[in-house]
């Protein structure tokens, strides 16, 4: 059951849902974009700190607590550590939970792709245009997947030349600081020599900020998401990759000195049931192309003479679980953005987005073997949304 009220857009604002995952009913909140409040702001309020032009509005959340002047600010990014998660594993007294500062929120989608650009750019979704894992590009007619340039669910390049760097591109933080006189850092796992573990991460984190001088840092490490794919929210391989990380912040938390240490995610997760598209063949008739985006907030390109038909028959299977929503009613809700679309945007986005707003994901492709993954993200529900915003003042031991 839904229970509904107005948006001040033509349509309806979901605001909460009773969910029923492997026989346990509870009420979930559906929370909408606020792009006031979310992962793109979060980047400004760095960018103001250190005198250089923001992009977009700040963070009041974060900005409350930039008054002191520290010589390094870094943001540590732990991919999927979202409110529910970080509530379910850690304890209350713990580092990460008596230093939370607050909750804000993802952008839509509440996915990495989307989120971690806005992290590093500042800019909102229908600006930068990395929507989504999968996004369509009507310059070469392919979707493509946008962390490696590759034809969607294929090994095959793209094209010659980076796709979405080319058509997307967008200018990030670190160039913008550098640009101002600041100095700036971007860490990942995948830099060479790979850090083998979290501690090892956090070390080069320390590193960096011993050096002199005023610096930025961002830090990526791309857990708990991995494990929460793998073996779902509350599984014990997720619990105790986060005190790991909780056990390595902290320690050199106490480490630092003369540092604002930020640590806060992309996104959340939800466990989720999966639905395999290639299983409706009557929607699967109705495709210009395979869909693009996530599992749980679907691009569709519909052939002209079957729109009247899918929206019925998705609706009759799918219309308890997902939100379908036309072009027109996306861009009007302004889900990806309140700023000016890049002008590549609308060319971006099919006939329809189905957005999840129950446990049910559905893959697009059929593949052998079938994904099993255990929980997902990128819909609206307040597990995939709301993140932590958790704060060290780090002055030494």
């Amino acid at each position: 059951m839904i229970s509904r009220s107005r948006s001040k857009t033509r349509g309806t604002t979901y605001r909460y849902k009773h969910i029923k995952y492997k026989g346990i009913t509870v009420m979930k909140k559906l929370i909408w974009p606020d792009y006031k409040n979310c992962t793109a702001n979060l980047p400004n309020s760095i960018l103001k700190k250190f005198g250089a032009p923001t992009v977009g509005d700040t963070l009041p959340l974060l900005d409350q607590y930039l008054d002191k002047d520290y010589r390094n600010i870094v943001v540590l990014l732990l991919d999927g550590m979202g409110k529910q998660i970080l509530e379910h594993h850690l304890k209350a007294d713990g580092a990460f939970r008596s230093h939370l500062a607050g909750i804000y929120q993802s952008v839509f989608l509440a996915t990495t792709v989307a989120a971690t650009t806005s992290v590093q750019s500042g800019l909102q979704p229908c600006e930068h245009c990395w929507l989504g894992w999968d996004c369509y590009y009507p310059q070469i007619d392919q979707n493509v997947t946008m962390f490696f340039n590759l034809i969607q669910g294929t090994d095959q390049p793209a094209a010659d030349f980076n796709v979405p760097l080319t058509f997307t591109p967008y200018e990030n933080v670190l160039d913008r600081l550098t640009s101002a006189g600041t100095k700036a850092y971007r860490l990942t796992p995948y830099d060479d020599p790979a850090p083998g573990n979290i501690e090892e991460f956090c070390r080069r984190i320390k590193a960096l900020c011993d050096e002199p001088d005023r610096k930025y840092i961002f830090a990526y490490w791309d857990e708990p998401d991995g494990l929460l794919h793998d073996n779902g929210c509350t599984s014990a391989p997720v619990h105790e990759a986060l005190i790991d990380m909780e056990n390595a912040v902290q320690k050199i938390a106490g480490e630092l000195e003369d540092t604002l240490l930020i640590v806060t995610a992309d996104h959340g997760h939800i466990d989720t049931d999966i639905a395999f598209l290639p299983d409706y063949p009557e929607l699967m008739d109705c495709l210009v192309r395979t869909p693009s985006l996530e599992p749980r907030a679907i691009n569709f390109f519909i052939k002209e003479e079957k729109k009247a038909f899918f929206e019925n028959e998705f609706r009759r299977r799918f219309g308890e679980k997902f939100l379908l929503l036309t072009k027109a009613e996306v861009i009007e809700r302004q889900l990806f953005g309140t700023a000016e679309p890049s002008r590549q945007f609308t060319g971006k986005l099919g006939d329809y987005i189905a957005i999840a707003t129950d446990t049910l994901s559905i893959c697009f492709k059929d593949q052998t073997p079938r994904p099993n993954w255990k929980s997902m993200h990128g819909s609206v529900t307040e597990d995939e949304v709301l993140v932590p915003l958790i704060l060290f003042d780090c002055n030494g031991n």
